[in-house]
């Protein structure tokens, strides 16, 4: 079995233009198997660097190319640019069986899955992400669920303030405005300071390794732009990237984005209709035509179809293109999303019904829950992935240190 030692100085040997026996060294012998996922992809980029077959598939290619060798910070960086197409483990010759055993995205997926974890704030609760998964999720909700119904009957007439209550479509008799703002603003505040604070220490890291320099106007534009427009789920051809299979599909990347955008309307629905509420003093709940219930139906339909196919894409997902333990992870978070959309849309279609406190009950659960393991799940990954852009699209507007890249 070849060793990294040898592995490394054989791909260091071929982008030398040496015979690969003239690199090889018996010293210092470190089995594959047992060296850490940071070392795996320090192994395998210095294999691509030698290769360079998957040089324009990504941005993280290019980006290697302006490399030679591969400390944390870098693996961090590229880690965290990877998308995770599978588009090169299907074009490598490297890829398993072969003894060099290259495989991309599974040891790109792992050192990302530690980076979250790693920089998490406060630190002591990184190890929440190896603990959020499907299960916990929708335990969570089912708990703050019950938490809300039992407040329900205790305060109401018991179970009839939970079914059938007149309550003339308007949940906020339920659920005064006031005290649901007092609820969700400050959990809210948390997730968005403890988001800033990692990302803050994972751009902190980064910086020095990716030039240096700070991002200027056209470098936050186009990664502003491949943010929007999810351009490295194209497999660098535009034909989509690998699923279950070597064959190319869109349907990940229509996912994403319907799943995005329809999360985006629903919060700038919320957003809306708070400063309805407190600028204009126009009092909820709104109901068609107004724009908050037209971004907020629009919103949900759009996340549910999008959790929805994301959750049958990750089932025929081929077992090699990520990190296997993070699954539940992954799980978890589409299933919250599915379940807040689900449940705010029959929210809205249930407002005249004898289920309405029973679905607000739900429906407020499962955003605490979605809340409350924001920080902590596979939604930082949208948020340490657009810090890698910008710092690719400021690096590569550099010259490059030693001359061989594509950029």
């Amino acid at each position: 079995m070849q060793t990294l030692q040898s592995l490394t100085e054989d791909a260091k040997a071929l982008a030398n233009g040496l015979p690969v026996a003239a690199a090889r060294s018996p010293a210092k012998v470190i089995p594959i198997q047992v060296i850490s996922a940071k070392d795996e992809v320090a192994r395998a980029l210095q294999i691509c660097n030698a290769c360079r077959y998957c040089e324009g598939f990504c941005a993280v290619f290019p980006a290697m190319t302006r490399r030679l060798e591969f400390g944390t910070a870098d693996v961090h960086y590229l880690a965290n640019l990877c998308h995770n197409c599978g588009a090169c483990l299907h074009a490598c010759q490297y890829a398993p069986p072969h003894e060099f055993a290259v495989n991309i995205p599974k040891a790109m997926a792992e050192v990302r899955g530690k980076t979250y974890a790693d920089y998490a704030w406060p630190p002591a609760l990184g190890s929440l992400y190896q603990r959020n998964g499907l299960t916990l999720s929708l335990a969570l909700v089912a708990a703050l669920t019950l938490f809300l119904v039992l407040a329900v009957v205790l305060q109401g007439n018991g179970l009839a303030a939970l079914w059938g209550a007149d309550l003339g479509g308007n949940f906020y008799r339920l659920f005064p405005h006031n005290l649901l703002v007092g609820m969700f603003a400050p959990v809210f505040l948390f997730v968005v300071f403890a988001l800033f604070m990692g990302v803050r220490r994972f751009w902190t890291e980064i910086k020095p390794a990716t030039s240096g320099v700070d991002v200027g106007s056209a470098a936050a534009a186009e990664a502003t732009s491949d943010v929007l427009r999810l351009k490295y789920l194209d497999g660098g051809h535009g034909q989509g990237c690998n699923n279950e299979d070597d064959a190319y599909t869109q349907q990940r990347r229509r996912c994403h984005h319907l799943t995005f955008y329809g999360f985006m309307l629903c919060f700038a629905a919320t957003g809306l209709a708070t400063v309805y509420h407190y600028v204009f003093g126009w009092a909820a709940p709104y109901d068609l035509p107004s724009l908050p219930k037209i971004l907020g139906a629009v919103g949900g339909v759009s996340l549910m179809l999008g959790t929805a196919g994301l959750w049958r894409l990750n089932f025929k997902r081929h077992p090699q293109h990520g990190d296997a333990r993070q699954k539940p992870m992954d799980l978890g978070f589409i299933a919250l999303l599915f379940v807040v959309s689900a449940s705010g849309l029959a929210l809205w279609l249930g407002r005249g019904t004898p289920a309405l406190a029973l679905l607000l009950c739900l429906h407020l659960g499962a955003v605490m829950a979605l809340f409350a393991t924001l920080p902590y799940g596979k939604f930082a990954h949208g948020v340490f992935r657009s810090a890698a852009l910008l710092r690719h699209n400021t690096e590569k507007r550099q010259p490059n240190p030693i001359g061989l890249g594509a950029d």
